[in-house]
């Protein structure tokens, strides 16, 4: 608590600096970082309150000036801040805090694995607006009948990786199909992966020129003429690992390069990252691990019900899940990454 006020008191009497702004890149993560540590000690202080008040009606009570009920309710109120408090412990990695880059990649199976890539950008655009954050558009290949081969988009906003980090992997699709006559029931896979925007000079990633080829291309898709004219579209591939970045956001292949550059330094931190829980996970023999890439999830539109294969969260409303719903599964991975005993399951 002490430590969080006094981080508080420093990073703000960094942005009354005249200088702050010099620096954009600096002072928009000393801002999120301010902000941040403000909500951490809000939280704080708003479960002081709800406990002080708990512990006042429950005297209250004994001496017959309360309900049992308003002792309840109150109770009621306690926990759920504290269940939030709990939850929001579960982001303690200095990357959660970061913005986030989400790809999706459509798995085999033509046009309808093409639709099912659709349909989980669309679903994760609307998860970031409903949670405030900004969604911003990178690279999109269409599908040869319908839907999208892949896409990328940037999702910005204080904790915005650390809410998705959960999501990569393969997310399984089974309906009736709407591209079959017969009506038959069809499985499709479309594979989703999540990594940190490295934006912070304190990162350093370092790229040696020699280990990068660059590519340009005319853009596809959105975008507007001009953007589909030229070939203002580039790809960068970093050659040891085979990692590639593209980007067509902007008109200007300059602008094009430098956020491709940007993303391609944030894949490369989240390798670092990956290998150095391949080798806590080496140590952790007995604890469960589900490996990257593999299926974490599925969506039975027929039966209607979408199931979390990692946490065993499950619930019985695909819609909500489709539309954007999705707070519930994000929050039981995060729970039981930190306790994977600890498995939830709800039917609605």
């Amino acid at each position: 608590m002490d430590n969080r006020s006094r981080e508080v008191e420093d990073l703000t009497a960094q942005t009354l600096d005249p200088q702050f702004w010099s620096d954009p890149k600096r002072a928009e993560a000393i801002q999120r970082k301010l902000g941040s540590s403000k909500n951490w000690l809000d939280d704080y202080a708003a479960l002081a309150r709800e406990i002080d008040d708990l512990e006042g009606l429950f005297e209250f009570q004994k001496e017959g000036m309360a309900s049992e009920e308003e002792v309840d309710v109150q109770y009621a109120k306690a926990e759920s801040i504290l269940a939030d408090a709990e939850f929001r412990s579960t982001l303690n990695q200095k990357e959660d805090e970061m913005n986030a880059v989400l790809t999706i990649n459509a798995g085999a199976g033509g046009t309808e694995a093409c639709d099912w890539s659709a349909m989980l950008l669309r679903m994760y655009r609307m998860w970031a607006e409903k949670a405030g954050f900004k969604v911003i558009d990178l690279f999109e290949q269409d599908g040869d009948a319908a839907g999208i081969k892949s896409a990328s988009i940037e999702i910005r906003g204080s904790y915005a990786y650390g809410w998705l980090k959960g999501e990569n992997g393969v997310h399984r699709l089974v309906r009736i199909s709407p591209f079959n006559a017969q009506g038959k029931r069809q499985t499709s896979f479309s594979s989703v992966f999540v990594y940190p925007l490295i934006e912070d000079d304190s990162i350093e990633i370092v790229v040696n020129p020699d280990d990068i080829r660059w590519d340009v291309f005319r853009a596809s898709g959105a975008g507007g003429q001009h953007v589909n004219r030229t070939e203002s579209a580039v790809r960068v591939t970093h050659i040891p690992t085979g990692i590639v970045a593209e980007c067509q956001q902007d008109r200007s292949q300059h602008r094009n390069r430098d956020i491709a550059m940007t993303l391609l330094k944030s894949r490369l931190y989240e390798l670092e990252m990956r290998k150095r829980q391949a080798e806590k996970d080496k140590i952790e023999a007995g604890k469960s691990k589900i490996e990257w890439g593999s299926q974490i999830r599925s969506y039975v539109l027929d039966d209607r019900w979408v199931k979390d294969l990692r946490s065993g969260y499950k619930i019985h409303n695909p819609d909500s899940i489709l539309n954007g719903d999705l707070d519930p599964f994000l929050k039981a991975y995060l729970m039981w990454e930190r306790n994977p005993t600890g498995i939830v399951e709800e039917d609605d």
